[in-house]
């Protein structure tokens, strides 16, 4: 299908060409673009393994998508279909896409990254400079990958964005998402080099909120803010259902007042703290 024309520089979407296919490369994957039948049936059938729903993404949305001028993406290692990304233009559609959904079978081999990559690329080459998206703010692993992987930043917290989910990953939970979003012009060299970015350091930090754990949850360091979120949101939430929403409500009252105050989220340190800074704009 045809998509929309963009100005951004040729040079920089051959860059983001390279990127991706060095990407791809070092996680043993295939990445290009589903645009048949049997293709979005099968990305269909994989992201509803993945989320363990039935309602993920259906192929003939998949297909609908596809037929509007969107894209869905899929990895193979050798013909094991192991990751999909799906995008679609955000109006106007010559500056910004966004990412409906992506997943990977593992965390631990650059599948997740070599597919944002490719993502990326796509939406260059149709002119679109920036990317958005939604995720759990209680997953650090996706906020770390999102944050400093990436380099991309956490813009908004929207409540209970999905409302009552019924998949195996959500269900019992209220569905709170950070919106993220991607610079795409900018080049994704802590991704690359594996620098860890920002985050790390909270020497001197002042305590300012409990956690339902009874730890710290909040801290502030100057004109720094920082939350923490629990190591690990999704056994939690599967062992104890009322200490994951206690959770929930508790770094969402923190995270909502600093957004309302014009910070953003910049980082996610390896120990599950969020580094949080004022926008500039």
């Amino acid at each position: 299908m045809s998509s929309p024309t963009g100005t951004v520089d040729p040079g920089v979407a051959g860059r983001a060409r390279r990127t991706a296919a060095e990407a791809a490369a070092r996680a043993g994957v295939r990445i290009g673009l589903v645009e048949d039948v049997a293709g979005t049936s099968e990305v269909s059938r994989f992201l509803a393994e993945l989320w363990n729903s039935t309602e993920a993404m259906p192929a003939e949305v998949l297909r609908g998508i596809w037929h509007a001028g969107g894209s869905a993406l899929a990895a193979y290692a050798g013909d094991r279909l192991v990751g999909a990304a799906v995008a679609v233009f955000e109006p106007p559609a010559t500056r910004a896409v966004y990412s409906l959904v992506a997943g990977a079978a593992t965390s631990d081999r650059g599948i997740g990254f070599a597919l944002k990559q490719a993502q990326r690329a796509w939406a260059l080459e149709r002119g679109a400079t920036a990317m958005t998206w939604t995720f759990d703010p209680l997953v650090s692993r996706n906020a770390r990958f999102n944050l400093v992987k990436l380099g991309a930043r956490a813009v908004n917290y929207v409540i209970d964005f999905y409302g009552p989910m019924a998949d195996g990953i959500n269900a019992g939970d209220e569905t709170d998402r950070l919106t993220v979003r991607w610079d795409l012009l900018a080049e994704p060299s802590a991704g690359l080099d594996g620098v860890a970015g920002p985050g790390e350091d909270r020497a001197g930090a002042e305590p300012t909120a409990v956690a339902p754990d009874g730890g710290p949850l909040a801290a502030r360091t100057g004109q720094l803010r920082w939350c923490r979120v629990p190591r690990d949101i999704v056994a939690l939430r599967a062992e104890d259902p009322p200490a994951a929403l206690a959770w929930r409500r508790a770094v969402r009252g923190v995270l909502t007042e600093a957004f309302d105050d014009g910070y953003v989220g910049t980082a996610m340190s390896r120990d599950g703290w969020y580094r949080l800074e004022r926008s500039p704009a």
